[in-house]
């Protein structure tokens, strides 16, 4: 394979540190030419994840081995010195492989890296902090079967005339809400009732309050206060086998033909497209990371580094209703469940188009055994009949001239179910340089059981919207919170606010009062680069102030964000004190490879001691640093009757686009493609 090259050039002022001129001139291979070596940001291999699994288990006595549990496994990332270092230089020696794993041993918590080159632990420390790590798949199910064959359960069921062949269970997770910290690891389970439709989460039972305790595995708490009909089934199957006349119209099919085959390559994880390379890795807690994505600039025949690590950090999901039966359900979706654990298996033409590659992930379960999630991603050219770009001039006399590009995109899909909700996650990369990322949320609403049956009955606070019979769908929010390591032309960057400020034309030259003008300030600190959207115009960017273009400007992306969204909650809500880090819409800090998880390490019943927004007051310094965008976006989702039975994809996104960081438009040369030649059909009488 033809060796491709990358440069990551950094002109640092000579009062910079070592560390940041020691990465001003490395040329990196932006795609597998490593000489047989693996890349140093692979995910854990089936291989390596029950080599993990052997060594953690050896490491304790035998009697203690039924008492291991594995709650998260996944590369322990090496420095981004020693990374960039190695692809500098790329042979066939692999650097050290190192694993960072979470267990639960005789119910305390160990934080354990394992070296997978000399088969060896380096490290078990027993956490003594507040929280628990990422509940697993397995003791999740084992949980919603206790219901199922507890006495006082069964006695509920019956009270209410259900079948408890019918019932379904759920867990949740309790949150944290002051007063004295709960020493063990518990969750509530809540039931359903699927008799008549797949889509239990519209037939919840209610009044019934069950704890379990995860370690011991058992109900520990039990409670029946109230009952209320559960919401009936019809019209809530979701299943095309199941819909009945009137039908919707029906939607064509498009067919993709790419003659040639997809127009990128995958050698591995490493993926390369038009005139981008980046590489992606599965985890187990975030899903989807896009590592090392460079952009080709023809003018300077060079790769350029964009984007170090890409992935989403934490997802708040605080629900509105502050009774008895609700005011827990304030989850935190990558930290408490995992949006790799719950990837699901994307379906050919439903989920990806015709003309896409799927890749399999791989997490460790319970016991630390390798479990496969097939399809967990797919890549795809999208052809969706946009515009590049294009003009048409009428000006010249006698002429019309008209030149435009189509649009296409490459995207990086995986879906994470988490309980009711389904969260689309794209990764799109542009030939123009940007980076779009985008969630799209579906699935089924969290509801309760009412009485009501029309609003005009409503003569309390529902919180919520009735949606038919008996069913009340739940205000709430969701926060997604980005991690962005870009290094813009290298790893020395600054964060610049670019205010777009009205200025009065104050002498008698000009009919106009007024313009605006661009006034730009570099945040020095951390503190300076808290922005809360919506407040003042302007400009978010990120520069490499060691690198200008010909003209001068500085080499920079721009963060393009969606509508602005803000946490309604009282600071001081406890919820809120946890989910602190969706407080702004943008932070920026220093590169610390251990500030990964914008919630923390160990997010469930945690108290809010170790989020990004407690990073954050240190206020470190981050002009002409190695620095790291942290990007929230959010929804208040009031629900809505079209929401039900299930819901239309509701979309956000962002998008990092390149601010003066060419000479002038990339895509102005793009080779427009070759015209298609239709066969010459004949329509036979």
């Amino acid at each position: 394979m033809k060796k491709l090259q990358s440069s990551f050039i950094a002109m640092a002022s000579t009062f910079k540190v070592v560390l940041l001129l020691l990465f001003s001139s490395f040329t990196i291979s932006p795609i597998s030419c490593y000489k047989g070596a693996q890349h140093p940001l692979d995910p854990l291999s089936p291989k390596e994840l029950t080599l993990v699994q052997t060594i953690v288990k050896k490491s304790y006595n035998p009697s203690s081995n039924n008492n291991i549990s594995f709650h998260y496994v996944g590369l322990d990332e090496p420095e981004k010195t020693t990374v960039l270092s190695w692809l500098s230089k790329p042979s066939t020696k692999t650097l050290p492989r190192r694993a960072l794993v979470f267990t639960r041993v005789n119910e305390r918590t160990h934080e354990i890296i394992v070296d997978l080159s000399k088969r060896i632990i380096v490290y078990d420390e027993v956490y003594k902090g507040l929280g628990y790590p990422l509940l697993t798949a397995d003791e999740q199910i084992a949980a919603i079967q206790l219901p199922l064959t507890y006495g006082p359960f069964i006695e509920s069921a019956k009270k209410r005339d259900l079948n408890v062949s019918y019932v379904v269970c759920s867990t949740f997770t309790v949150g944290w809400f002051g007063g004295v910290e709960r020493t063990k690891r518990v969750v509530k389970v809540q039931c359903f009732y699927n008799k008549g439709t797949v889509n239990l989460y519209l037939r919840p039972i209610e009044g019934i309050l069950i704890v379990v305790d995860l370690d011991k595995m058992k109900i520990v708490e039990y409670s029946d206060t109230f009952k209320i009909a559960v919401p009936k089934a019809e019209g809530t199957d979701y299943r095309f086998s199941k819909q009945k006349p009137p039908f919707g119209p029906r939607i064509n099919g498009a067919a993709i033909m790419q003659t040639n085959g997809p127009g990128f390559e995958i050698d591995g994880h490493t993926i390369r497209w038009a005139n981008w390379v980046f590489h992606l890795a599965f985890d187990v807690r975030v899903g989807p990371i896009i590592s090392l994505a460079s952009i080709y600039d023809p003018e300077k025949h060079t790769y350029r580094s964009v984007l170090y690590r890409g992935h989403i950090s934490e997802l708040f999901v605080p629900y509105m209703d502050p009774t008895e039966e609700y005011y827990y359900k304030t989850f935190f979706d990558c930290g408490e469940f995992g949006f790799g654990q719950n990837a699901a298996s994307l379906v050919p033409l439903a989920d990806c188009p015709s003309n896409a590659v799927f890749m399999d992930g791989y997490y460790a379960a319970h016991d630390g055994s390798p479990v496969k999630v097939a399809n967990a991603f797919c890549i795809f050219e999208r052809h969706a009949g946009d515009i590049m770009w294009r003009h048409t001039e009428l000006g010249i006399p006698n002429r019309v001239i008209t030149e435009a590009r189509p649009e296409v995109s490459l995207v990086v899909r995986m879906v994470a179910t988490i309980g009711n909700y389904d969260h689309i996650i794209d990764w799109e990369f542009k030939p123009s340089g940007s980076i779009k990322a985008q969630v799209g949320l579906s699935g089924i609403l969290e509801v309760k059981s009412t009485t009501f049956t029309n609003v005009d009955q409503i003569n309390e606070e529902v919180y919520g919207t009735l949606l038919g019979d008996n069913t009340i769908g739940l205000n709430h929010d969701h926060f997604l919170t980005y991690r962005l390591d870009l290094d813009i032309d290298g790893v020395a960057n600054s964060f610049v606010k670019q205010n777009l400020v009205t200025k009065h034309v104050n002498d008698n030259v000009s009919p106009r009062k007024s313009y605006w003008t661009v006034v730009s300030e570099t945040a020095k600190t951390e503190s300076e680069a808290k922005i809360r959207l919506g407040t003042t115009p302007s400009d978010l960017v990120i520069v490499n102030p060691n690198k200008k273009t010909k003209p001068g400007n500085h080499h920079g992306y721009r963060l393009i964000p969606g509508a602005a969204t803000h946490p309604l909650l009282l600071e001081d809500d406890y919820p809120q004190i946890r989910g602190a880090f969706s407080k702004n819409n943008v932070w920026v800090t220093p590169y610390n490879r251990s500030e990964i998880w914008a919630g923390g390490k160990y997010v469930d019943q945690s108290q809010g001691q170790d989020t990004l927004a407690v990073w954050t007051l240190r206020d470190r310094k981050i002009e002409n640093e190695d620095i790291v965008l942290w990007h929230v976006l959010g929804y208040h989702h009031s629900p809505c009757q079209e929401d039900f039975p299930v819901m239309p994809t509701l979309s956000a996104g962002f998008e990092l686009r390149p601010a003066n960081f060419f000479e002038s438009n990339p895509v102005l040369k793009v080779l427009p493609p070759k015209p298609v030649r239709w066969p010459n059909c004949t329509a036979k009488p």
